[in-house]
């Protein structure tokens, strides 16, 4: 019996591989609930057992994948299958290979190829109590990351056998956790390149400051891509629990680097507006992250946002608020966590330039209302910060003086990070003022005359809902906590509400 593991949702589940030799016609059969990857094992395995020297059985070979009543895919399991079925022709003695999980893609020659999902299945073998885990070489930083385990690199499968055989000493990789957050945590962009556009800087500023959602509508070429692109370098550094979160995921769908094995800085992703739900949200018939998931911690945009089906934007509702995706499956629901700044970019009408001063739309107001209706009023709503980006003046194109640097910014980020953290020490659900729900809002946003008096007339001229309401409350908790003050004044209600004016 060999413990290996596989992927369910985002953790790694415990599977124990059981070679059985039986008299009879040779036959190999794999049991368990396998797809077809791991049904197709049998002929890596005989194969690499082969040209490796080794005698592979001429007997009844059937293999189980317990628990048998979870589906289990992947080629991860030929590594641990070759090494059950050599222990159990009495090639070797099984002592040492109780206390390691095995994982790894053996190619026909017996080299072991790298597998997706390492991370989770080394951190449940953690937890498992196993003294170690042999994966493939290209895996070994990876697993590695998670620490307090020894972590085996592997070759091949005449060096699997001969370290389990106690002939050959192989050295765990070791890696220091604190080092990899460092040395990962560079971004390729900076602020300090934008050229103008001090109004938007200011807007997401207060985004990344307060976790706030982000939509940015102007004509063609105003830097809505370039400023979203930025978001990422101002939010707070990545704590070894966030990365660790999120770079199990990106270990699930085979997206690791084997010289970067942990995701230190915030995620930006960028899917076409082709894209289908399952791809946005996650799924398919053994359902994996979507770019939701994908940029959990970090920054999802979405350029030209009514280009999008409609079909496919509805189903962020869900993620935006409560941070997490289901998948329900006909024998398991699975969930994928989905925590993330969501910036979305779109111009004012099919051509771009509805509003323009300088070039004229050529749209009919029939157009301009069929590309806006694309996007739905429910799904606006829950965006907090509504901007017109506007296309930057020559004079500031060709200033040669630079912009603030994202440094800079960031340090006043994070110094109002600390201030919500210190707030929201007792609650360990929230960890931003976009998190607030309605009894946060109504114990940490409470309001003087004149703010009330500003809010009423502001919720009925904008006709803005509940929702709407508590959004400005929100973004007037975080421009007061990037001001320093204890409680909302009207400058905080009064910038949040213009925030507003055209959503």
């Amino acid at each position: 019996m060999i413990h290996s593991g596989a992927v369910q949702g985002v953790d790694g589940l415990s599977v124990m591989v059981e070679v059985d030799l039986a008299r009879g016609l040779p036959m190999f059969t794999t049991v368990g609930l396998p797809d077809g990857s791991v049904r197709e094992s049998k002929e890596r395995v005989k194969a690499a057992i082969k040209n490796c020297g080794y005698d592979f059985p001429a007997k009844r070979i059937t293999v189980n994948l317990a628990p048998a009543d979870i589906k289990k895919g992947g080629a991860g399991f030929d590594l641990p299958i070759a090494l059950g079925i050599l222990t159990a022709s009495g090639l070797f003695a099984a002592d040492k290979l109780e206390h390691y999980c095995v994982l790894g893609e053996l190619s026909l020659d017996g080299a072991v190829r790298p597998v997706p999902g390492v991370l989770p299945v080394a951190l449940n073998a953690r937890e498992r109590g196993l003294k170690g885990i042999l994966v493939p070489t290209a895996n070994r930083l990876e697993a590695a990351v998670v620490g307090g385990i020894e972590v085996i690199a592997i070759d091949s499968l005449h060096q699997a056998v001969e370290f389990l055989a106690g002939k050959i000493e192989c050295i765990p990789i070791v890696l220091e956790q604190s080092d990899l957050l460092v040395s990962n945590a560079f971004y390729d962009v900076d602020f300090q390149e934008v050229k103008g556009q001090e109004h938007v800087k200011r807007a997401l500023e207060i985004a990344a400051s307060g976790g706030h959602n982000v939509l940015l509508k102007g004509p063609p070429g105003a830097g809505k891509t370039m400023l979203a692109r930025r978001l990422a370098t101002i939010l707070p550094d990545m704590s070894f629990e966030e990365a660790l979160e999120t770079t199990k995921i990106y270990s699930i769908v085979g997206k690791i680097n084997a010289d970067t094995p942990l995701i230190a800085r915030r995620p930006f992703r960028a899917p076409h507006h082709t894209i289908s739900d399952a791809g946005l949200i996650g799924g398919g018939q053994n359902p994996r992250p979507g770019e939701v998931s994908l940029a959990h911690n970090g920054v999802l945009f979405l350029d030209e946002l009514p280009e999008f089906k409609k079909h496919v934007l509805e189903v962020l509702r869900q993620p935006l608020e409560a941070g997490d995706v289901s998948i329900a499956r006909a024998n398991q629901t699975l969930q994928f966590p989905a925590r993330f700044v969501l910036v979305v970019a779109s111009n004012p009408c099919p051509c771009g330039y509805y509003g323009d001063d300088k070039k004229e739309c050529n749209c009919s107001p029939q157009q301009i209302q069929r590309y806006t209706g694309k996007v739905s009023g429910p799904l606006l709503d829950r965006i907090d910060l509504h901007l017109e980006v506007g296309a930057v003046p020559f004079k500031e194109i060709n200033d040669e003086r630079q912009g603030e640097s994202s440094a800079r910014i960031k340090e006043r980020v994070d110094a109002t990070r600390k201030v919500q953290e210190g707030r929201y020490r007792e609650n360990k659900k929230i960890y931003c003022n976009a998190q607030m729900g309605p009894g946060e809002i109504a114990h940490y946003c409470k309001l003087d005359d004149p703010c009330i008096r500003l809010l009423e007339r502001s919720v009925e001229r904008l006709g803005l809902s509940a929702r709407g309401y508590h959004r400005i409350l929100k973004i007037a908790r975080t421009i007061a906590d990037m001001d320093g003050k204890q409680e909302l004044e009207l400058s905080h209600v009064a910038e949040a509400v213009q925030y507003r004016r055209n959503g």
